[in-house]
């Protein structure tokens, strides 16, 4: 069987200056993910691997790069699914990880959870050796930005959310026709702390996937 990838890099309003870069890192992701499923891997490495791709990329709302809440700190969400034993896992606001959705397919491996938040992620992280990061090398000059823009008492509630890319993901099939799919989020721009969105719901987009 031939093997497939799909990656998206966020909906959204993506500015001019930004598009091209973003489009690279798409592109890059897909090739990472699809040469994993060459060379036999399975469809859950190639995922993961797909969207940490993305997460280290700074164009993207995820990892490096996501959005900050209103206190100017970065809490990110991801999931994983596997098609086949449909097994999931998944963390919601996380804080001072470079890749939530490595730490996601640690919670679907190594726990008897499908999701674990914010503090009780983190310290389910450190108890797996993952390296915790200064949330500073998660922050971008352009996160910022937008985050302080935002504050004004002025802004925009609609403009708001203009000019991020929300969440990115990926779904493959392997060379066994097994399937996988993950995704992984920074959020809302500006969302109140502890926030969490559908991205580490098991639910309906999904399933749908697979």
């Amino acid at each position: 069987m031939l093997p497939v990838v799909v990656v998206h890099g966020g909906a959204g309003h993506i500015p001019k200056e930004r598009a091209a870069l973003s489009t690279i890192g798409v592109k890059e992701a897909a090739r990472i993910g699809y040469a994993i499923l060459q060379k036999g891997g399975s469809a859950m490495d190639a995922v993961v691997e797909a969207v940490t791709s993305m997460e280290n990329n700074p164009r993207f709302n995820a990892g490096r790069g996501s959005v900050l809440n209103v206190k100017g700190e970065v809490e990110m969400d991801a999931i994983v699914m596997d098609g086949k034993s449909l097994a999931s896992g998944a963390v919601s606001a996380v804080r001072r990880v470079a890749n939530p959705v490595q730490l996601a397919r640690l919670v679907m491996e190594k726990t008897n959870h499908l999701c674990l938040t914010a503090e009780g992620a983190s310290k389910f992280a450190r108890s797996m050796g993952v390296p915790e990061v200064p949330e500073e090398s998660l922050i971008t000059d352009y996160a910022k930005m937008r985050w302080k823009k935002n504050l004004e008492p002025d802004a925009n509630p609609v403009e708001c959310q203009m000019g991020k890319m929300g969440t990115v993901g990926a779904v493959a099939v392997d060379i066994d026709g097994n399937i996988a799919c993950a995704t992984s989020t920074g959020g809302m721009i500006n969302k109140m702390e502890g926030r969490v969105g559908d991205t580490p719901c098991v639910g309906k987009f999904k399933l749908a996937a697979l």
